[in-house]
């Protein structure tokens, strides 16, 4: 329902004249005339990328007067079909569009109120159609115009498209927890909410709607919720952890669901898991000191790797973290976007704009493409195997995290991988890997050297590493990524 509709007509009738995303009509003319009208501003909606486009019957489309109407779509039929409903058979699936009738200065209106158009253009009968100026005409295939709006519809995000419309600037602020917004960014909050709502906008947390209402992003919504469950679109995306007692997921669980938006719950959640993960206790010298479990550089970048990089496009599910007593596996929706083998040192994507650039300027994660040569790292810091990366089942990705083990206890393909990767976090530092410094990785001493030479020839065999040159003897051989 259009919440404040006499007040949307009002500002729209103050434009000049029509625009592409708005139309003005004294009546109703023909279904398919207005089945063409929807598909066209759906698509110039996408095209010029305002958060809808609108159609208003009942005003004067030279004057912008009030003068009524006497269209009703609730009992509009066409054939024996009700209007709404003929409309939807006829229109592609994406299409998202309501009518509003309502009364203004006496006088029936009439607004439809019709979303941009998503993944595709909208159609009708398999035809797209697009507004120039006022006029709607036929989107033209191969056309240029044609290219351009794929390519709108294309780079529009997820992030950028309402979770929730027709709010006050009052309830839209009483949904979301818009001090940690200033907190993280080390701002003074401005007293008045006039104040505070320029600079959600300027973030696109909030969007500000014709009839001078608010929306809430996406963005808005995943970062600042006070509850997710508010927000349709979001609300199975929430992070959820799980300890299981014991290494399998049949043995007996705790769960937690964090129902704040991740800017909000983020820090309350690592204290969780902190407290899932008993410190171990190693020897160093003669003293047996107490130890983190896991490197906490590379479980903090992991779990935020998750809520980034997550695919919003798939839906019903979200990331989750579970605790097992020998690893902690990550999971989140979504195929990598890069390959695997090369995600330390590939250049960085992101499906996820918006959310990555204000996670960083959070200071929740670190400079594009530097977090996975950390994650790396931080298991060689702790001698610990690999973390393990897996395409999993329903499109979705999940890395497992190690607690350490000895040399001893590591299987071949283990060593292999930690080898592999040992070599791609020195690449990506402009440096090489020897026996020296795979022997420091693995906590193997001198005398040991020979088991080192050993796991350097077969990863040689393995086409996993090469040496830089080939020539050089034996004491002076470095390694590099065979794909170098």
């Amino acid at each position: 329902m259009i919440q404040n509709a006499v007040e949307l007509v009002k500002n729209l009738r103050s434009y000049p004249e029509e625009v592409e995303h708005v139309e003005f009509k004294r009546n109703f003319s023909e279904a398919k005339k207005e089945a063409e009208d929807i598909s066209a501003l759906a698509n110039s909606a996408a095209y010029h990328g305002v958060p809808a486009a609108y159609k208003v019957w009942g005003i004067d489309d030279a004057t912008h007067d009030v003068i009524g109407t006497t269209f009703n779509p609730r009992s509009k039929k066409v054939g024996n079909q009700p209007l709404e409903l003929w409309l939807r058979q006829h229109l592609s699936d994406n299409a998202d569009f309501e009518f509003e009738v309502f009364d203004c200065d006496g006088k029936q209106l009439v607004v439809l109120k019709i979303l941009p158009a998503t993944s595709y253009p909208v159609t009708y009968d398999h035809h797209a159609f697009i507004r120039t100026d006022s006029s709607t005409h036929a989107l033209r295939n191969g056309s240029a115009q044609e290219s351009a709006l794929w390519r709108k519809i294309q780079q529009s995000s997820f992030e950028s498209q309402v979770a929730l419309e027709d709010a006050s600037l009052d309830e839209a602020l009483a949904l979301i927890d818009y001090s940690q917004y200033f907190e993280l960014l080390d701002i003074p909050q401005p007293a008045s909410c006039d104040s505070i709502a320029h600079y959600l906008v300027k973030d696109d947390l909030l969007v500000e709607q014709d009839d001078g209402r608010y929306g809430i992003t996406n963005l808005g919504a995943l970062l600042f919720a006070k509850d997710l469950s508010a927000f349709p679109s979001v609300r199975r995306k929430k992070l959820r952890i799980a300890r299981y007692q014991g290494k399998s997921r049949i043995d007996e669980r705790i769960e937690r669901e964090f129902s704040e938006g991740y800017a909000v719950m983020l820090g309350t959640a690592y204290s969780y898991i902190d407290g899932l993960v008993a410190a171990g206790d190693v020897l160093e010298g003669v003293r047996r000191e107490s130890r983190r479990a896991y490197s906490e550089v590379s479980l903090r970048e992991l779990v935020v790797n998750a809520l980034i990089h997550q695919d919003f496009s798939v839906t019903g599910t979200g990331p989750v973290v579970e605790v097992f007593d020998d690893r902690i596996e990550i999971t989140n929706p979504g195929e990598p976007l890069v390959d695997i083998d090369r995600i330390v040192n590939d250049p960085p994507r992101s499906r996820n704009e918006m959310l990555s650039a204000l996670m960083r300027r959070f200071g929740y994660c670190e400079e594009a493409g530097s977090g996975w040569d950390k994650i790396m790292r931080g298991s060689e810091v702790y001698r610990s195997p690999c973390p393990l990366i897996e395409i999993k089942a329903a499109s979705s990705m999940r890395v497992t995290l190690f607690q350490p083990r000895d040399f001893k206890n590591l299987t071949l393909e283990e060593r292999l991988q930690a080898c592999y990767w040992h070599a791609c976090v020195a690449y990506e530092a402009r440096s090489y890997i020897t026996n020296a410094t795979l022997r420091e990785r693995f906590g193997v001493s001198g005398s040991n050297s020979a088991q080192i030479s050993r796991l350097i020839k077969q990863a040689v065999e393995s086409e996993l590493i090469k040496p830089v040159d080939p020539d050089a003897s034996p004491k002076y051989m470095r390694y590099q990524p065979s794909w170098v």
